[in-house]
């Protein structure tokens, strides 16, 4: 099949939750127009940022039909899910639930608990999933700081070229750009390679990628497209500040306990996503209001993501 190449920002959303967990589907129209409104041209549902490994399967088909039917009339803004990968059946019944709701393409990471020996057992779980959704972009989702499988992706690109027809690509959330660099260019750039790194979207761009997934697109868009179109001026110097402010910001979340940080940052904003899931640590209201003040003195209200 013909793979269609994304370009620019992809959001990976929060899934929205209520005070007591339970999910909050009903304000994901206004996220999509959030994420429209800024300049976003897709999102990355379920995976790492959108806790889909901590929700139970009608979960995650309740997330996957809410932003189908938020973004169904919209051809140029696309939606991607994560179906999982440790349980392949549920990854296959997860993917068939997604081309029926109409999403754009769906994504698999390596299983986790017992990990493929090598990169060829990679490549089966791949097909497997790819083939029950024969006439849907297949995307591989390269995260080995959480899945703790690091094959080179160069040669997982290699095993599965020639064999599964929908293979797309690969969101690539890693830091090794030499790997990067090689898949980009396999076969005259044949493949789709989303970077997945917002701290070093600058570097990725230097070697050539076009498009980029991450949670601080959600509330940040407005700094990375405004990177982007320097770099796309070759105004280096901006690029190069941009970027550190991204950094800067990005900091916090390693200050403030991690992943979770983003979902204050959502508040701020004033989209409020409620807090993660056990086993995720969420800040205490004094952290909070700790948080607010660095925020504020790192300028966000000058770059954020406008509702």
């Amino acid at each position: 099949m013909k793979i269609q190449k994304l370009e620019g920002l992809i959001a990976a959303p929060f899934t929205p939750m209520r005070e007591d967990g339970n999910l909050k589907v009903e304000i994901i129209p206004a996220y999509y127009q959030l994420l429209k409104k800024n300049k976003v041209t897709g999102a990355f549902i379920n995976g790492s940022t959108g806790e889909g490994v901590s929700q139970t399967m009608d979960e995650k088909k309740a997330v996957i039909k809410a932003w189908a039917d938020a973004a169904r009339n919209d051809k140029d803004f696309k939606v991607i899910t994560l179906v999982g990968g440790t349980c392949m059946a549920d990854c296959i019944e997860l993917a068939k639930y997604a081309k029926a709701t109409g999403l754009h393409a769906v994504a698999l990471t390596s299983p986790f608990y017992f990990k493929p020996a090598d990169v060829r057992q990679l490549a089966e779980c791949c097909i497997e999933a790819g083939n029950s959704v024969p006439d849907m972009p297949f995307y591989y989702y390269h995260i080995p700081v959480l899945n703790g499988v690091n094959f080179p992706m160069i040669n997982l690109i290699k095993e599965l070229d020639g064999r599964l027809p929908n293979f797309a690509g690969i969101k690539y959330t890693h830091e090794d750009f030499m790997d990067f660099s090689s898949c980009l260019n396999f076969k005259n750039g044949q493949y789709d390679m989303l970077w997945g790194r917002d701290e070093n979207m600058l570097s990725a761009l230097v070697l050539g990628a076009k498009g980029a997934v991450g949670s601080t697109y959600n509330y940040a868009a407005p700094l990375y497209n405004h990177l982007m179109e320097a770099f796309e001026k070759n105004d280096l110097v901006t690029a190069r500040k941009l970027q550190q402010k991204a950094i800067d910001m990005i900091e916090l979340l390693g200050k403030y306990g991690g992943i979770a940080t983003g979902k204050s940052f959502m508040k701020l904003m004033g989209l409020d996503c409620g807090a993660f899931r056990l086993p995720v640590k969420n800040m205490s209201k004094e952290e909070f209001m700790h948080f607010k003040k660095d925020v504020e003195e790192l300028g966000f209200n000058s770059f954020q993501s406008v509702l």
